[in-house]
């Protein structure tokens, strides 16, 4: 049986945006290189998901080789902290924000912006692509918040603090391996400020990036479930990107969901970046998910375009491969419809207003 696939969190807009990425690739053929377009899509019953903008450094470090020296490591670990101008990310996500507007208005209505839990029902009910604005590491909003609002109003629904640097919100987590989350001070005064805007508005706290201090911040503060899109459980791999058992308890009280990452070095238990990493590690991650907050409170949340995926999962159009190791890791059709994407309606549900 086919299940929709609703996803925490792709990065094929920057993917698409930057020439040196997508390679000039057309979100509407089919093509090798990276993980989402819309025909591959199609074929992998991806029902939609959040679509994350993202502002790279202008400059980004070169990713070592696997076999580099540790110290090769931390330099590269250290140099992602830089932070990037709020002049660069407001640049790149109104230029990422007006792509997937042209994307639905292109797509002859395949695809389609969703700003409310209905129009999400109906797109999958129709099999139409639905997509959430996301902002991911949100330098592109004032500390003032004036541009939080402008965006909204043209469609942002999610937004995560920070990404894995410092900016004037919070502090995110370093790539560091091993690892824990609890590394640096909490919200700014400023972060504090955006969860509270966030609630009024009715806009989605991603809690993925955020180091720990900065997650309990929002757990204190925010009246919406506690929701990390795209991230593991630090029980089974000991990066700093993973959730402790603390906050997988916490994001089960508050009637929360984690999106299991597909990638491969917050899936393995060395960390390793290794595509030969089996599907059966994602399916490992669900099932302690599943086991420590319930079937409620799991999902998913790739990382396409983003990550280095499992091989025999490949991309988008391998979903049904990744459904089928969870059906034989016991998850049942009532399961599977909820990772799949009912559990990310119930919590848009109690986020979103309207």
């Amino acid at each position: 049986m086919r299940y929709p696939i609703f996803d925490g969190h792709n990065d094929t807009l920057l993917n698409l945006y930057v020439p040196e990425r997508g390679q000039g690739r057309s979100f509407f053929e089919r093509s090798d290189i990276g993980h989402i377009d819309l025909p591959r899509a199609l074929e992998g019953g991806f029902a939609g998901g959040f679509f994350a903008m993202f502002t790279p450094q202008a400059d980004p470090p070169k990713k070592p080789a696997a076999d580099a020296s540790p110290e090769a490591l931390a330099a590269y670990v250290e140099a992602l902290q830089t932070p990037v101008s709020q002049e660069r990310a407001r640049e790149l996500t109104l230029g990422m924000m007006a792509l997937l507007l042209r994307i639905a208005s292109q797509s002859a209505g395949r695809v389609r912006v969703v700003h409310d839990v209905a129009s999400l029902r109906q797109c999958i009910a129709d099999g139409v692509m639905a997509a959430i604005m996301h902002i991911e590491g949100v330098e592109a909003i004032d500390p003032g918040l004036d541009a939080l609002y402008v965006f909204y109003e043209a469609g942002l629904r999610s937004l995560g603090p920070v990404w894995s640097r410092p900016n004037a919100f919070g502090h995110g987590v370093p790539f560091a391996f091993p690892g824990t989350p609890d590394t640096g001070p909490g919200l700014t005064e400023a972060g504090k400020a955006l969860v509270r805007a966030c609630n009024d508005l009715g806009v989605l706290i991603d809690l993925s990036h955020l180091n720990e201090k900065g997650f309990w911040d929002v757990a204190d503060r925010s009246a919406h479930p506690l929701i990390a899109t795209h991230s593991g459980a630090h029980a089974l791999c000991a990066s700093p990107r993973n959730l402790t058992d603390r906050q997988l308890d916490a994001i089960r009280a508050s009637g929360g969901v984690v999106g299991v990452n597909f990638h491969v070095g917050f899936l393995r238990e060395d960390g390793r970046q290794e595509a030969d990493t089996p599907l059966q590690r994602i399916a490992d991650h669900a099932v302690y998910m599943a086991d420590r907050m319930g079937i409620e409170h799991v999902a998913l949340g790739s990382d396409f375009d983003g990550a280095t995926m499992p091989a025999e999962l490949g991309d988008v159009a391998g979903l049904p491969r990744l459904m089928d190791t969870l059906a034989a890791n016991g998850f049942g059709p009532d399961d599977l419809q909820k990772i799949g994407y009912t559990n990310w309606i119930r919590v848009l549900e109690a986020t979103w207003h309207g």
